[in-house]
């Protein structure tokens, strides 16, 4: 009885709020917006969700959250993490002034409440229990926000590339100083199991690669200069390892979206073999790209966001400052 007790408290304490929302989809209004009543519940009437039930909860996609009754931009995909409280979280928002807090005493202790600074739409709730660099974690409603995908000038004219080298922390915060490359996701390919998770990848039996997706314009970068970064952001010569990362997800792999990408590797792999610029032999593997699921959000911009862990201090920031000073004239400007 008591483990009971005390579980109902830990959950009334770190939710967005204590009211719990189980209405109906019926209209209502806030702001001069017509909005269901589960919406205005939370916006207007200071209510929340129930855990695990909103649509942005397990949300992947990279973009902008944004005020639902005001359209104020509010927070970003690249803050957004898992708490795994049951609402979705974020760690900072896009500015400062578009978020405003206010003292919350309804549930008898201090909370700090957070709404849209432009309509004074409730969100949710503000916590100082969360990940690095600002330590704290917004805890908001679902029903609160709208979702604005990434836009992408051009995105038809844009190309992909597929490629892994070992830890995919490492790749990504490379290949996304490079300009032309317009996004880099982290994800897993190459293995037999269908949406996979990082834990289920790391125990080596799905046969997936962590790699990284990269979205690159070709009038500004070639899939050719990719692939030079790619050979010196890691060693081709080890087998299913790089350095202490050790298993098959580690492998040294190009997945290739079509035969150009095809013939370029292959290309790109017999001159550096003619060359001898690794003493040892070039173990990488050059496969059509068959799937690619996108890594837990945890792991995007992993570098920038950790930049304390050891293992970004000791392995990645090294190959990371390397590499920035090696392709100095390609990188993006500041």
């Amino acid at each position: 009885m008591k483990q009971i007790v005390i579980f109902c408290f830990l959950m009334v304490f770190t939710s967005c709020d204590a009211q719990v929302l189980n209405k109906s989809d019926k209209s209502n209004s806030y702001n001069g917006r017509i909005l269901p009543e589960n919406v205005c519940h939370v916006v207007k009437d200071g209510g929340t969700e129930r855990p695990f039930t909103g649509k942005y909860l397990n949300h992947k996609e990279r973009g902008e959250y944004s005020c639902v009754a005001c359209d104020a931009p509010l927070f970003s995909s690249t803050h957004k993490y898992d708490s795994g409280s049951g609402w979705p979280s974020y760690y900072n928002v896009l500015n400062e002034g578009n978020v405003k807090k206010l003292d919350d005493f309804s549930l008898g202790i201090k909370r700090i409440e957070i709404r849209c600074a432009q309509c004074d739409a409730h969100l949710g709730h503000l916590f100082d229990d969360g990940p690095k660099p600002t330590g704290m974690r917004y805890c908001v409603n679902s029903a609160a926000l709208n979702f604005i995908p990434l836009q992408v000038e051009n995105r038809s004219k844009m190309s992909e590339a597929t490629f892994g080298a070992g830890c995919f922390w490492c790749i990504e915060a490379c290949f996304d100083e490079l300009s032309g490359v317009v996004e880099v996701i982290p994800g897993y390919s190459g293995g037999v199991l269908d949406n996979p998770t990082y834990e289920e990848v790391c125990q080596g039996n799905t046969g997936h690669a962590e790699v990284a997706r990269i979205v690159f314009d070709e009038d500004i970068i070639s899939y050719d200069n990719l692939l030079e970064a790619f050979w010196f952001v890691h060693d081709p010569t080890q087998l299913n390892r790089q350095g202490n990362d050790i298993g098959h997800h580690y492998r040294s792999v190009i997945f290739y979206h079509d035969e150009n990408q095809k013939t370029k590797a292959n290309g790109y792999l017999q001159r550096l073999e003619k060359e001898r610029v690794w003493d040892d032999k070039i173990v990488t593997e050059i496969s059509p790209l068959d799937n690619f699921y996108p890594a837990e959000k945890y792991h995007y911009d992993y570098l920038k966001r950790n930049p304390d862990n050891p293992y970004c201090v000791n392995i990645i920031r090294p190959k990371y400052d390397k590499f920035k000073a090696v392709f100095e004239n390609m990188l993006k400007e500041e």
